[in-house]
């Protein structure tokens, strides 16, 4: 049985993760800057060190799952303070505590890291070719994971590094800034109207299926890896498409959905590789997006429509 923390864990990914691998049996800890019920959650603002240093002094961990992020490219143009405090100095503050604690620790980037580039996204695109990320949010995601190679090459850490792609589920609950499918499911429920951006193509994938694979990661743990982490290939679907599943799934009315041209400032199209998360994560999901949408949907209904 391993001691883990999971950092941000009162978020929709870090909720569900602790679920997964408490399943399993192992000793899982959580912190996060908001409160929680849970006995074995800590309130703790990863961007101040001596937040941390307090729970590392208290705690020795086995493993360290670092999600405490400010999400989203809108997010971090409205309150870039938090984004890089939270995303780039947290970060910062987790690898020196790695330092004196040497912790294992898995690194919670985004596949927006990728960003204007429009072909096969393996987790090598960094090394040949010239990328231009497009926004802060994902500025601060790429900052993140040069952190945590400098911090292996000076000091020694282990870092494995993960750029989760569309995921969604249970927990992930509506903001304007939240992803699209929160966004139309949420619009759905309350007859709002909402954009459809045409020209866009995305890979969404479940939470259950993705923090399976999270967890495999304590399995076979190889330092130094980064892993896309999303679906199957071939689950690649338009914008369009998904707003018609959201739809039929939530009974709305089709004039809900406004339909306008490509969205500014995000990838166009994403095409992104999963095969090395097969091969040593054995990821393999499970619950394609009609299914995914149904559940999800059933969620909110049971916070938004009692």
């Amino acid at each position: 049985m391993a001691k883990v923390l999971i950092t941000g864990g009162r978020g929709f990914i870090g909720t569900n993760l602790t679920k997964e691998i408490r399943s399993r049996g192992h000793d899982v800890w959580t912190c996060d800057i908001l409160q929680g019920e849970d006995p074995q959650h800590i309130k703790v603002d990863t961007g101040v060190y001596q937040q941390l240093d307090a729970l590392f002094r208290k705690h020795k961990f086995d493993y360290v799952y670092h999600l405490a992020a400010e999400y989203g490219r809108w997010n971090g143009e409205d309150h870039y303070e938090n984004l890089w405090r939270t995303n780039v100095v947290g970060t910062k503050n987790i690898l020196r505590l790695q330092e004196q604690h040497r912790y294992k620790m898995i690194f919670f980037s985004s596949a927006e890291v990728y960003g204007d580039y429009d072909q096969l996204m393996t987790e090598d695109v960094m090394e040949k070719v010239p990328l231009k990320q497009m926004n802060d949010y994902a500025i601060s995601k790429w900052a993140g994971e040069l952190q945590c190679l400098n911090h292996a090459t000076m000091f020694g850490v282990d870092v494995v590094r993960v750029r989760p792609v569309g995921c969604y589920g249970p927990h992930e609950y509506y903001s304007p800034y939240r992803g699209v499918i929160p966004i139309f499911v949420y619009s759905c429920l309350k007859n709002k109207p909402f954009v459809v951006y045409r020209g866009h193509k995305r890979i969404f994938d479940y939470v259950e299926d993705t923090c399976r694979t999270f967890a495999n990661i304590m399995d076979n743990f190889k330092k130094g890896e980064v892993y896309n982490i999303g679906s199957k290939e071939d689950w690649n679907i338009s914008i369009e498409e998904l707003a018609d599943i959201v739809l039929k799934e939530t009974g709305a009315s089709p004039k809900l959905a406004v339909y306008k041209g490509e969205e500014s400032f995000t990838t166009r199209i994403k095409v992104v590789d999963y095969s090395k998360s097969r091969r040593d994560l054995k990821h393999d999901p499970k619950i394609d997006i009609h299914e995914g949408v149904r559940r999800y949907t059933e969620w909110m209904k049971s916070v938004y429509c009692k």
